[in-house]
C-alpha cells in the first residue's frame, strides 16, 4: 500500500490499493477510516475474485474508477449518501458513481426519472448529462453496493465480498458523523441501510426510481427539497442537483 500524490486542481493524497498490476485509487481522508478492511480475510478474497475477473472478462468501471466515490466525496465533506445496486453493465456507462454515466452517452431510465422528480420538485432545468460527478464534489456520495460487475451481465458480482466492504462504509458514516442525508430508493437500499442511526441521520424512504416502480411512490416524493431543508436547517450549504 502506497500513499501518492495527484493533482486535481490542488495537490491532493490518495491511497493506493495494489490489486495485481492494478493501482485503485482511495481518497486519504477514506483510508485512515477504511484501511482495516483491506486487511480482512473476505477483502483478500475479493482482491484474488477481481484480479481474475479483470484478466479473462470485460468488467466494469475501468479498473482505475472503482473508488471514484470516494476519490470526489471524502469523509469530512460527505453530507448526502445515495444508494444504489451495482454499475451499469452496458459499453461505457459506468464511471464509479451510482446512477450516474460518461459524458455525451444517453441518459439512463432510472437517472431520467431521478431528473424528472427533482424538475418537478425544484423547478429546475433537466440537465443534459448523465454525469453526477458534479454531485460527488458537493458531498454526495453516490455509493455502489457492489462496485464492479461483468459486462451485459448484471449482478455477475453479487455476493464475493463488495457488500461488506460498503456494509462497513456505511457503518463509519453513521457512527462517526452526524446529520448526513441517506436516500434510500427501493427495497435493497432500504435493507442495506438498516445500519443507519435514525436518531443522527436523516432518512428518506421511497420505491425505487425505475420505470418499474418510480409510478409508485418515487415520482412525488420530494427527496430533493427535503434534503436541502435539512442541510439549510442544520446550517449546511445545499446541494446545487
Amino acid at each position: 500500500m502506497l500513499i501518492k500524490f495527484s493533482i486535481l486542481g490542488k495537490i491532493t493524497p490518495f491511497f493506493y490499493v495494489k490489486i495485481a498490476t492494478m493501482e485503485v485509487k482511495i481518497a486519504e481522508s477514506w483510508k485512515k477510516r477504511l484501511a482495516g478492511e483491506f486487511e480482512k480475510a473476505y477483502f483478500k478474497q475479493l482482491v484474488a475474485f477481481i484480479k481474475e475477473e479483470y484478466k479473462k472478462k470485460k468488467i466494469y468501471p475501468p479498473a482505475k474508477e472503482i473508488f471514484r466515490a470516494f476519490d470526489f466525496c471524502s469523509f469530512e465533506n460527505t453530507r448526502v449518501v445515495i444508494l444504489g445496486q451495482d454499475p451499469y453493465h452496458g459499453r461505457g456507462q459506468a464511471n464509479g458513481l451510482c446512477f450516474s454515466v460518461r459524458e455525451g452517452l444517453p441518459i439512463p431510465p432510472s437517472l431520467i426519472n431521478i431528473f424528472e422528480e427533482i424538475k418537478d420538485d425544484l423547478h429546475i432545468a433537466t440537465p443534459e448529462s448523465g454525469d453526477l460527478e458534479r454531485w460527488a464534489k458537493q458531498g454526495v456520495l453516490l455509493l455502489n453496493a457492489i462496485l464492479t460487475v461483468r459486462a451485459h451481465q448484471p449482478g455477475s458480482h453479487r455476493n464475493k465480498g463488495w457488500e461488506t466492504f460498503t456494509d462497513a462504509v456505511i457503518k463509519e458514516i453513521s457512527e462517526e458523523k452526524e446529520k448526513v442525508v441517506f436516500l434510500l430508493w427501493g427495497s435493497y437500499a432500504q435493507q442495506k441501510g438498516a445500519m443507519v442511526d435514525t436518531n443522527k441521520h436523516f432518512v428518506l424512504t421511497s420505491p425505487h426510481p425505475s420505470p418499474y416502480s418510480a409510478e409508485n411512490g418515487f415520482f412525488g416524493n420530494r427527496h430533493f427539497s427535503k434534503t436541502n431543508d435539512y442541510l439549510r436547517a442544520n446550517n449546511e450549504k445545499e446541494i446545487a442537483w
